[in-house]
Formats: C-alpha cells, sequence, structure tokens
C-alpha cells in the first residue's frame, strides 16, 4: 500500500504552474538533446501524467528515416528487470524460495556453483560465477565475450556453455555484473512454467499490461519500427554498424526491445503493485552491495531513493528511471552511445523542480 498511496498523495498536491514548468522543460530537453547529439525518444511522467514525450533524430541512417513515437529500441539490460519480476512473480505463488540453491529448481546443474549460489545471489549479482563478458586470454575468445554471440544458440545450450564454469568469488561477498546469472535465471523461469521464457514473458506481463510493441529479440525476426543501433569507438566519434550477432543469445538478461509508452506502463504497474506483492518489491528495491537490487539499482537514502535501470549494447542505449518519493519517471531510449543517458535523466528531472529537486 505505501506504493499506492505516494501516488495518490502526490496526484493531490500536483502543482498548479506544471504548464510553465513543462515550457521550461522543452527548451531544456531540446537544447541538452542538440548539444549531446541525442538520438532517441524521451519520456517524462509526474504523477499521473505523462508531461513531456518527444522523439529526436534518425532511426535508420541508410535511408534517414526519423525517430518518431512509433520507433521502438533495443533496451538491451532493461531485461533484466522484467526477468527479476518473474522470478519475485514464483516466490509471490510460493513455487521458489529466493534462499534455495540453482540445484533445487535445476537438478541438472551439478557442477560447484549449483550447490552453493542461491537464487537471490543470481538476481543481485554476487554469485561469485565467472564473468562470460570478459575475455581473459585468446584461448577462450571463441566463448567468452563475443565470442558466444557470433553463433546462435538455444537457451539450453547457452546455459550449458558456461554451467562448468568455477567459481571465481565466494558467493555473497562480492558484486560483479554477470550475464549469465540472468541466463541461468532465465532457465529457473523456463523449467517452473514448462514453457519458454519468451512465452512466459508475454503471457506474465506483455499481453496483461498491453505491452504490444515489446518483445524478445531474434536475429531473423523482423520487428517493425525498430531503429537500427550505431556506436562509436573509444578512438573515434564517427559512427559504425554495431558489430554482427545473435542478440538472441542474450536471453533473459538482454534481448528484448520496447517503446518508451511500454516501458511507462510496465513501471506503473510495478509500482503500482499489479505485477507482484508489496513485500517483492520491497525486495526488488532493497540496495546491497554497489547499491543493487534485484536486476536495478537504488541510489540514495529515505526520501531521496532513485531507481536506475540501464540498458547498454554497443548502439543500443537505455535508461529507466523512478525517482520514488517524488513519483517521477524518466525513459529515455536511443540508439548510438553518444549520450550519456543517465547524466541526462538526472538533469531532466532537476529540471522538474519538484518540492526536494535543488532549485
Amino acid at each position: 500500500m505505501r506504493y499506492l498511496i505516494i501516488l495518490l498523495i502526490g496526484i493531490m498536491i500536483m502543482p498548479m504552474n506544471l504548464i510553465g514548468q513543462n515550457e521550461d522543460l522543452e527548451l531544456f530537453i531540446q537544447s541538452y538533446a542538440e548539444e549531446h547529439q541525442f538520438n532517441g525518444t524521451i519520456l517524462v511522467q509526474k504523477d499521473t501524467a505523462v508531461i513531456y514525450y518527444q522523439s529526436f533524430g534518425i532511426a535508420d541512417r541508410r535511408f534517414d528515416v526519423p525517430v518518431t513515437d512509433r520507433t521502438v529500441f533495443k533496451v538491451a539490460s532493461i531485461t533484466k528487470a522484467f526477468t527479476a519480476v518473474l522470478i519475485l512473480q514464483l516466490y509471490d505463488e510460493g513455487r521458489l524460495d529466493l534462499e534455495k540453491t540453482i540445484k533445487t529448481y535445476l537438478p541438472r546443474f551439478s557442477y560447484e556453483a549449483g550447490n552453493r549460489v542461491t537464487i537471490h545471489q543470481l538476481l543481485n549479482h554476487t554469485s561469485g560465477m565467472r564473468q562470460i563478458d570478459t575475455i581473459s586470454s585468446v584461448d577462450n575468445a571463441y566463448k567468452y565475450g563475443l565470442g558466444f554471440l557470433q553463433k546462435p544458440y538455444t537457451s539450453g545450450q547457452l546455459f550449458h556453455l558456461f554451467e562448468g564454469d568455477s567459481l571465481v568469488n565466494e558467493p555473497g561477498e562480492k558484486w560483479e555484473y554477470n550475464n549469465y546469472e540472468y541466463i541461468v535465471l532465465g532457465k529457473i523461469i523456463e523449467k517452473l512454467y514448462g514453457k519458454p521464457y519468451e512465452e512466459v514473458l508475454n503471457e506474465k506481463i506483455l499481453k496483461p499490461l498491453g505491452m504490444f510493441n515489446s518483445g524478445l529479440l531474434k536475429q531473423k525476426k523482423i520487428i517493425k519500427n525498430l531503429a537500427s543501433t550505431y556506436f562509436t569507438g573509444t578512438e573515434s566519434d564517427v559512427l559504425v554498424n554495431d558489430m554482427p550477432v545473435y542478440i538472441e543469445n542474450w536471453y533473459a538478461a538482454g534481448a528484448m526491445y520496447s517503446s518508451a509508452k511500454d516501458l511507462l506502463k510496465f513501471s506503473n504497474a510495478l509500482f503500482g503493485l499489479k505485477l507482484i506483492s508489496e513485500s517483492a518489491l520491497d525486495m526488488m528495491l532493497t540496495p546491497e552491495l554497489n547499491e543493487y537490487g534485484y536486476g536495478v539499482w537504488i541510489r540514495g537514502r529515505e526520501k531521496h531513493r532513485i531507481m536506475e535501470r540501464y540498458g547498454r549494447i554497443m548502439g543500443a542505449n537505455a535508461v529507466w528511471m523512478q525517482f520514488i518519493d517524488k513519483n517521477v519517471t524518466i525513459i529515455i531510449l536511443s540508439n548510438t552511445n553518444l549520450t550519456d543517458l543517465g547524466e541526462f535523466g538526472l538533469a531532466i528531472e532537476k529540471k522538474l523542480k519538484t518540492p526536494d529537486s535543488k532549485k
């Protein structure tokens, strides 16, 4: 109830000068977007009102197709928030214990991590499992880094590719971002529901919320209105096409696409307690090591809490921010890495001049 009450109070005290603020906000965002070469869509909600929704730049540079409100984007690791919610739904249903180990739900996981790593540790990146996105030697380049993205895998093949890796840290003692942890969580979801992750995602979240412009990316699937992605290397500011990869291999860790409006539906449903219980949401938003909860970061304390979820894969660049105690949601989706979206989001919130913001 606490999150619902915060929303209702926010509606009652909505400032009367909102129109003037909107004009200031539009001018600020327009100027910032031009200065920082922003391409993409920005959506800002205060309480229950969308006070800003605008798109900028080019969605496909080959044909000079502009970004519009119908454009959808690769949202990369924002997928992890959806996976965390699916796990917490299982928790709410009494079908999953967060303190049980991987092997409890995937009995064939007979390696070290299966017996020692808990679901809780997978969710908050403290499993101690090997980081699959880092190449430690030429010999393992085929498997780690971009190596495992160079040919298509089923979710089962992807899971088995890394399951035999030894732990590199004691579970629960160190935070390290690791996509494999969310691949394992995806397989647990599949096991407990007896359905593919994509099907569960659609049935439990996307369809009930009317998120018809969201789903999982696949190399062979043509997604209508999907923005092409472009990135710059470390030694150049020239945009190039993303490197060819099988994006479905990011699976439950980062293979989703969505639109700003769809992500707002997800955000409102999550904080409106339409997807998980209040106790489950509290767990999701409880920061532990590196200020990370379940699939999201939680910065600040008391009346200045910010939930942040970033998604970055080459040119795919996204951020979803929930200023929890100010009833402000900011979603920024981009198809280039030219703009620091975290800085952009914080600058937008500061410009809103909410009661607790700095003037």
